[in-house]
C-alpha cells in the first residue's frame, strides 16, 4: 500500500500519509520513495501549482522507527559505514526532494510532528497547525542527531537559538508556542486545519503558475546567494515573466477586475 493518498483539488495537490497505526513515521523505501516520486511528480505536473501534505490519524508524523532502533534493523542495521550510506541513500532523498520542489508545499501539522517528523515539517514553505500539534526535535534524548538534515532546516525557519533550545534539550514545544517563536504561521482548530490549508493553497494556486515557481526558486536561493547574486537572478526571471503569456493575461485580469485564467504550461 502506498504510504502517500494523493487527491487533486483544483490546482492544489493534498498528500496524506497515511500509516496511522505507525503514527506515520517514516521507516523505509515505501515512505522515503514514495515522497521522492510525489515531488518529482509534482515538479513535472504544470496542474500542480501547490501541495499540502499532512498527516492521517492523530498524528502528523512520528519520526523514525524506535523500534528499528532498539533492534538495528532497516535504516539501524549493520556497521556505522553502512548506517550512514543508509542514510543518505534513504531518508536523506527526503529533504533532497522537497527542497528541489518547485511549487509551494504547506504543511498542515494535524498532530505530533516528533524527531524527523518535525524536521519533515521544517522542509516546508508553510506551516499551519491543529491546535492539537505538538513538535520535539528530539533525537538527543534517544542519544542520536538530526540525521535527515533538521539542523540546516530548523535554524532557518525559527533562529539558531530558538532551534539550539529545542534541539539541545529534546522538549517539545505546544502549537501555541510554535507559533511565538515561528514555527508556524497560523493555529486553528482541527476541523478546520485541511480547509484553512485549502484556502491557503488556493489562494497561491490562483496566481500566474510560472510566477509562483519562479518565485520559489528565488526564495529558496536566497538562502545562499549574495545580494548581486539574486539581484542578476531575479533580473533574468523577470524577463522571463514579461515574455510569459500569462503576464498579459494577469495585467488584462487586474484591469477588467476578474480572475487570471492561466494555462497548464
Amino acid at each position: 500500500m502506498s504510504f502517500l493518498t494523493r487527491e487533486m483539488h483544483g490546482h492544489v495537490l493534498v498528500l496524506t500519509m497515511n500509516n496511522p497505526d505507525t503514527r506515520n513515521a517514516l521507516s523505509g523505501e515505501s515512505q522515503f520513495g514514495d515522497l521522492e516520486t510525489a515531488c518529482i511528480e509534482a515538479n513535472a505536473d504544470m496542474a500542480v501549482r501547490a501541495v499540502i501534505l499532512t498527516g492521517a490519524g492523530s498524528a502528523f508524523c512520528a519520526g523514525g522507527n524506535v523500534k528499528d532502533m532498539r533492534d538495528r534493523k532497516g535504516l539501524f542495521a549493520g556497521e556505522p559505514f553502512d548506517q550512514a550510506d543508509a542514510y543518505r541513500k534513504g531518508i536523506q532523498r527526503i529533504p533532497r526532494a522537497i527542497h528541489a520542489l518547485n511549487v509551494p508545499i504547506i504543511a498542515a501539522v494535524n498532530g505530533p510532528a516528533v524527531g524527523a517528523g518535525c524536521d519533515l515539517a521544517t522542509m516546508c514553505d508553510i506551516r499551519i497547525g491543529s491546535s492539537k500539534a505538538m513538535f520535539a526535535e528530539s533525537f538527543v534524548k534517544l542519544g542520536i542527531i538530526p540525521g535527515d538534515g533538521g539542523a540546516w532546516f530548523l535554524p532557518r525557519v525559527i533562529g539558531y537559538s530558538n532551534a539550539c533550545k529545542m534541539a539541545f534539550t529534546g522538549d517539545s514545544v505546544s502549537a501555541d508556542e510554535a507559533l511565538a517563536m515561528g514555527l508556524i504561521s497560523e493555529v486553528v482548530e482541527p476541523d478546520q486545519l485541511l480547509p484553512r490549508a485549502l484556502e491557503l493553497a488556493g489562494s497561491i494556486a490562483a496566481n500566474p503558475p510560472h510566477a509562483v515557481r519562479l518565485s520559489k526558486q528565488l526564495m529558496r536561493a536566497s538562502e545562499k546567494a549574495s545580494l548581486d547574486e539574486l539581484l542578476d537572478m531575479s533580473a533574468a526571471f523577470q524577463a522571463v515573466c514579461h515574455g510569459e503569456p500569462d503576464h498579459a493575461e494577469a495585467v488584462n485580469a487586474f484591469f477588467e477586475k476578474r480572475p487570471g485564467v492561466y494555462r497548464k504550461a
